[in-house]
């Protein structure tokens, strides 16, 4: 017998049959779904479980965010348009300024920002930029993993090495918080990995996956060609200790012909997950579909604007593809609302074609094609007797969700994430009313304030909170010379 009955949803299922049941119920037993039917059949056939009346609201599995960046959260707009000092910043203080105190409280904020939004699984890349990564001691990655934790929702934190060449300079802090810097070797970042993986994965919500940097025409140019050798021998390693432990292998900023020096290298496959994937060509959309490599579509990132992820194609050529938030930073939040909207947008203006990537493959790249995406299909993306009862219910008594009909349509267009009400991870009621249960927010606000002003004093960074030249009164920003200075 069921001990939680969720009751009296519009409920959209994401099974295999796409059902959609209107006054519908989903039945769960320690932690799993054991039913999902018409609300009067399953509460005969669980009387006596506790229920929830999910009268007036949509029931959804659990949405899934396959790309974003854990410690971005403290550094959002910081430095944003004021040329590339943004990414000046993510360096400085992944690297120097970044104690395991500043990702418990990043981790906790990020994850209660995903709880908030109904998105109960994600993965969050140690580090931002495409090769900044936290990995030169595993307190951090640990303080991360210890955060998200404590939140309750799915994460899959990816680690791995920075690009070659080695040694990279990272700090630690003293006694006074003053940085300690140090050399960090390839091999030490992959110890590290290996000391995450081994205490963290599997571990409560949290799982490992591992990354190495793209590798793109410009680094083959720029780089000398003893340390883009080096580069290429890194790349199959990591890629060699992801199928070693079973783990997903992704990369960030796909773009230009990569993915042909990606199939070169042998990191392809259905356990691959490739971020951005913008400007790619026809033949590697036919690699990616013929190898099973997954796709994480990120259509609110600065990289979609610089260039177009071919998803429509890649998605008619076979290929899985979903979509990731590249959260949080510098102009984008973890709402996969907002980013499904997004996508069906962005590929209709290309096509100029409305009928371009219906709402209910936009869902499915949130949930289904999400889970399948991290090779998680078998346990989360749906709502089915068996898997993880991953759940969200989005309150449809509001003024831009009405009137009450074509409840999946509405859910799409018109949704955000402050419309989730209820959020079940494993079965636990993390969310309810729009509060968090486990975990007081205040707190973790009040938190993560107080590491972010210490961050901000440690790299002297306090003038990258003012409004940049031209934020207000022009059509567009004035130009920025070499340095990131405007004239």
């Amino acid at each position: 017998m069921a001990d939680l009955v969720v009751s009296g949803a519009h409920v959209v299922t994401m099974d295999a049959a796409r059902r959609v049941i209107p006054d519908g119920a989903v039945a769960i037993e320690a932690g799993r779904i054991v039913a999902v039917g018409p609300r009067a059949d399953v509460a005969a056939s669980h009387p006596a479980a506790r229920t929830i009346d999910a009268a007036g609201q949509v029931m959804l599995p659990g949405l899934i965010d396959v790309h974003a960046h854990a410690g971005h959260g403290l550094i959002k707009t910081m430095g944003m348009e004021q040329g590339d000092h943004w990414e000046r910043i993510c360096g400085e203080v992944y690297t120097q300024g970044s104690p395991p105190e500043f990702w418990y409280a990043e981790a906790r904020l990020a994850a209660m920002e995903r709880l908030r939004f109904g998105v109960t699984c994600g993965v969050s890349l140690l580090g931002g930029g495409d090769t900044i990564m936290r990995t030169d001691d595993p307190a951090y990655g640990a303080a991360h993993c210890e955060g998200v934790e404590e939140i309750g929702t799915r994460s899959v934190v990816a680690v791995g090495p920075t690009r070659a060449p080695h040694p990279r300079t990272y700090a630690t802090r003293d006694a006074h918080d003053r940085p300690l810097p140090y050399p960090v070797s390839f091999e030490q970042q992959m110890d590290t990995c290996r000391s995450l993986i081994r205490d963290w994965h599997g571990r409560g919500t949290v799982s490992l996956a591992l990354l190495y940097p793209v590798l793109r025409d410009e680094h083959e140019a720029a780089m000398p060609p003893a340390d883009y050798a080096e580069a290429l021998r890194q790349a199959r390693l990591v890629r060699a200790a992801s199928r070693e432990h079973g783990l997903l292998f992704t990369q960030d900023g796909h773009w230009r012909g990569s993915i042909r020096r990606a199939a070169a290298l042998d990191l392809l496959g259905p356990d691959a997950l490739l971020s951005h994937c913008i400007d790619i060509d026809e033949d590697e959309i036919a690699l990616c579909a013929r190898t099973q490599t997954r796709i994480a579509h990120n259509p609110s990132a600065i990289a979609s604007i610089l260039g177009r992820c071919p998803a429509i194609e890649l998605i008619e050529a076979g290929a899985v593809v979903a979509i990731g938030s590249d959260a949080t930073a510098p102009d984008r939040s973890a709402d996969m609302f907002r980013h499904v909207q997004q996508a069906m947008h962005y590929h209709r203006r290309h096509f100029r074609d409305a009928s371009v990537l219906p709402p209910g493959k936009a869902l499915e790249m949130v949930t289904i094609d999400a889970a399948r995406a991290l090779g998680m299909d078998d346990a989360i993306g749906s709502l089915e007797p068996g898997k993880a009862a991953d759940l969200i219910l989005v309150d449809m008594q509001r003024p831009h969700l009405y009137p009450a009909n074509m409840e999946p349509f509405r859910v799409a267009y018109f949704a955000n994430g402050n419309d989730v009400d209820t959020v079940l991870v494993g079965g636990e009621v993390l969310l309810r009313n729009g509060r968090p249960v486990r975990t007081d927010m205040a707190g973790v606000l009040a938190d993560a304030q107080a590491e972010a002003e210490r961050m901000i004093a440690r790299i002297g960074a306090k003038d990258m909170l003012g409004l940049p030249d031209g934020f207000w009164g022009r059509a567009r920003y004035p130009r920025t010379d070499a340095e990131g200075k405007r004239p």
